[in-house]
């Protein structure tokens, strides 16, 4: 095992009877705590057709300090850009929410699902309750590629600038770019060890040089540099890795809990696939640097509500929150989509030091 200990504490949001917004599902949310102290979650909400939105719902607690449920505020965004909007349908989906400390706002990335496919979006908050968008994130060419034609997903942003490769403070982004040919439907066909593409179906960090002493979302510029932080390796993540939870910064550096992606075993040429989730530990100092990476999972889909709904086999952590309330600076309760369908919630226990097992260097890997 990892040695991060992890307890399921239930599921807290499913949908609710009767409401159009979430007769698909609700699922993968964004956790954040308002400048009330109160916990807020971002769900994905699928009306029919795979139309989604973004909700807001507050946190409920039980005498333990334990998540038991949410109050449902009402509706984030919804898709009204053309960004947002594709011929039958749209989608607002899959969002992280950090406080960024240098601007003194809330930043939401999302999914974008538009005609040409899933694009990162993002949007800024005082009070969690009012958003304005910023547009979609623009990159700089890397080796050739164009990063803002291709399909992305899974972004969050660090709370505080972070040096990139040549040191210079900048603002950080986590995402997933989806090259062709790197689809788990894909990647499934071929079941034997293969070499793995270490440009591609990975987790990346991008760069913005923007002003973050204006305090001023709006002058979000373009991302100019990027760097493949990491790619699959173990077995549970042979086909693909995403970023998951917004990266936390804890006494062993910056903590994600991510996702990875293998097929189901003894299906035959169906393929079915499974999500699980993982931890990686960032250097403080230079985030680029893996301190620690679990071999083995910390979450698999073992309950009903996680093997069975929407899309079977999935666990997908996007939320995060650092229980200080309780006086346990090393417990972090994890939020996470079950089968696509529902939200969970898992407590998350940091191991005083950090586990003497790693990952292989990505560089070297082979699954």
């Amino acid at each position: 095992m990892s040695g991060f200990k992890l307890q399921r504490l239930g599921m807290i949001m499913e949908p609710e009877p009767g409401n159009p917004h979430e007769v698909e599902g609700v699922l993968n949310p964004g956790a954040v705590r308002g400048p009330d102290g109160e916990l807020y979650l971002f769900p994905r909400l699928v009306a029919k057709g795979n139309f989604s939105r973004i909700g807001i719902a507050r946190v409920r607690f039980n005498d333990a300090g334990d998540p038991i449920g949410v109050e449902r505020l009402g509706i984030a965004l919804e898709p009204e850009t053309g960004y947002e909007i594709r011929p039958g349908g749209g989608g607002c989906e899959d969002p992280r929410v950090t406080f960024v400390e240098p601007l003194k706002r809330y930043i939401m990335t999302y999914a974008a699902f538009s005609p040409v496919g899933p694009r990162i979006a993002m949007a800024e908050s005082d009070d969690l309750f009012h958003w304005k968008r910023l547009g979609l994130a623009t990159y700089a060419h890397w080796h050739g590629i164009e990063l803002g034609n291709v399909d992305d997903k899974d972004a969050s942003l660090f709370p505080v600038a972070i040096p990139n490769s040549t040191g210079k403070l900048e603002l950080g982004m986590l995402h997933r770019p989806l090259f062709r040919g790197t689809q788990p439907k894909e990647t499934a066909r071929h079941p034997g060890r293969r070499e793995v593409d270490l440009d591609r179906e990975s987790i990346w960090i991008s760069y913005c040089p923007a002003d973050l002493t204006s305090r001023d979302a709006d002058r979000l510029g373009q991302f100019t540099s990027h760097h493949r932080l990491a790619t699959p390796v173990s077995p549970w993540e042979r086909l693909k890795i995403g970023a998951g939870t917004p990266p936390i910064l804890t006494k062993h550096g910056w903590l994600i809990v991510y996702h990875g992606v293998s097929e189901v075993p003894g299906m035959g040429g169906n393929h079915p696939l499974c999500y699980s989730a993982g931890v990686m530990v960032l250097s403080k100092q230079h985030p680029r640097l893996i301190r620690y990476r679990s071999v083995q999972p910390v979450l698999t889909p073992s309950l009903p509500e996680e093997r069975d709904g929407t899309v079977a086999n999935v666990v997908f952590p996007t939320g995060i929150d650092r229980r200080d309330d309780l006086g346990t600076p090393d417990r972090f309760d994890v939020y996470y989509g079950m089968a696509d369908n529902r939200i969970g919630v898992a407590r998350l226990d940091l191991p005083q030091k950090l586990p003497a097992e790693a990952a292989a260097d990505a560089s070297e890997a082979k699954v």
